[in-house]
């Protein structure tokens, strides 16, 4: 199955539970495991955090989830004046600055930048999606697969 959605929202704190309540009611009705929908909505907090308190030039940004088989990718985007790309070297132990990014690195499978001065960053993040016992997706992709072949 293959699922997209955005949302346009505003750079205000209180847009986090948004992104995190329909991201999270979505996956869990698709039947995605609660520890994987865990590891996407705090990964997706960091990134939009990152946005509402760093971004002073953008009065919204967006996030668009497509989720494709078993991957979701979630792209979390600003039109923002971009960041510099050594923040998480720089962070140590007790640093504010790129944390969020290893908390980040930590919970997905995947993330990536595009960052360009003047015209925003758009940050990637792509979780291979673990499901629930009882969810009607692990049994689906095998029931088209074998159906695909045969003759109508």
């Amino acid at each position: 199955m293959d699922m997209k959605f955005s949302l346009d929202l505003p750079r205000e704190t209180l847009s986090i539970p948004v992104i995190r309540r329909v991201l999270g009611d979505t996956l869990r009705g698709l039947g995605v495991s609660e520890a994987c929908i865990a590891d996407l909505l705090v990964a997706a907090s960091e990134a939009c955090t990152n946005v509402v308190q760093h971004v002073d030039s953008a009065s919204h940004y967006e996030v668009i989830a497509s989720i494709a088989g078993d991957h979701c990718v979630l792209k979390v985007a600003d039109t923002g004046h971009g960041f510099r790309s050594d923040a998480e070297k720089n962070a140590g132990l007790d640093s504010e600055s790129g944390r969020g990014i290893k908390i980040m690195r930590a919970l997905v499978d995947d993330v990536t930048f595009d960052s360009r001065p003047d015209t925003g960053t758009v940050v990637y993040l792509q979780k291979r999606l673990s499901w629930q016992e009882e969810s009607p997706m692990r049994f689906l992709e095998p029931q088209l697969l074998k159906t695909a072949g045969s003759a109508s």
